[in-house]
């Protein structure tokens, strides 16, 4: 592995850009939480990079595009996968000006969230930055640290509500924006069941708000 650029750290993980064999890719280094007793710090860290190895394999299974995985070192809990390059969904609609343009892409959102809670998989935290564009219109998505597979409504009314909650933080008056992406995930009797347990998440998220 040749030298390794650090491009962020988060709470569970530092993410570096490097190359492997000629390959750009992107190793992503779990690191050991120092309070948890050793043995579930281990156990704990292993689980949550095999599952993320896992979930990117199921998607990509079923036709999801996401990145290849590479890798999983299990000692040093590094999980290499494929480096995809291409703007953030979220730089592409502060950037973006055509409402028709918008519509098309929130709508490919929407039919791939129900392609992935379609086959049970949890993403954990949907947001617009976990989405980039390939080749200006392929929609790949990434970051599957807090994934699960589950065949949960409600697992999956929570995944689209991070989602929104996203929305409606990072992109201002992106009711529309949202409204369009829920439009295209409600293409079969088990996604609207899903919708309808996302009305309940919301009711509960306001009661939260309002109590502080």
């Amino acid at each position: 592995m040749d030298e390794q650029e650090l491009i962020r750290q988060g709470a569970e993980a530092r993410v570096y850009k490097t190359v492997v064999n000629g390959r750009p890719v992107i190793a992503k280094q779990r690191f050991s939480k120092s309070y948890r007793h050793p043995d579930l710090d281990v156990k704990l860290t292993r689980g949550r990079l095999n599952q993320e190895a896992r979930s990117l394999k199921r998607c990509k299974e079923n036709g999801i595009r996401v990145p290849d995985v590479i890798r999983v070192d299990k000692n040093s809990a590094t999980l290499f996968i494929e480096f995809i390059s291409g703007p953030t969904l979220k730089e592409w609609i502060i950037a973006n000006a055509s409402e028709e343009q918008e519509k098309e892409r929130m709508a490919s959102v929407g039919r791939i969230l129900h392609k992935m809670h379609s086959f049970d998989i949890i993403h954990g935290d949907l947001t617009t930055s976990n989405m980039i564009l390939y080749n200006g219109d392929q929609l790949v998505l990434i970051d599957f640290g807090l994934s699960q597979i589950s065949p949960s409504t409600e697992d999956k009314a929570v995944d689209l509500y991070v989602l929104e909650r996203a929305f409606i933080s990072t992109h201002p008056n992106s009711e529309r924006l949202f409204a369009t992406v829920l439009e295209a995930y409600a293409n079969s009797e088990a996604a609207r069941l899903t919708l309808r347990r996302l009305e309940d998440v919301r009711q509960r998220g306001r009661k939260r708000d309002m109590s502080g």
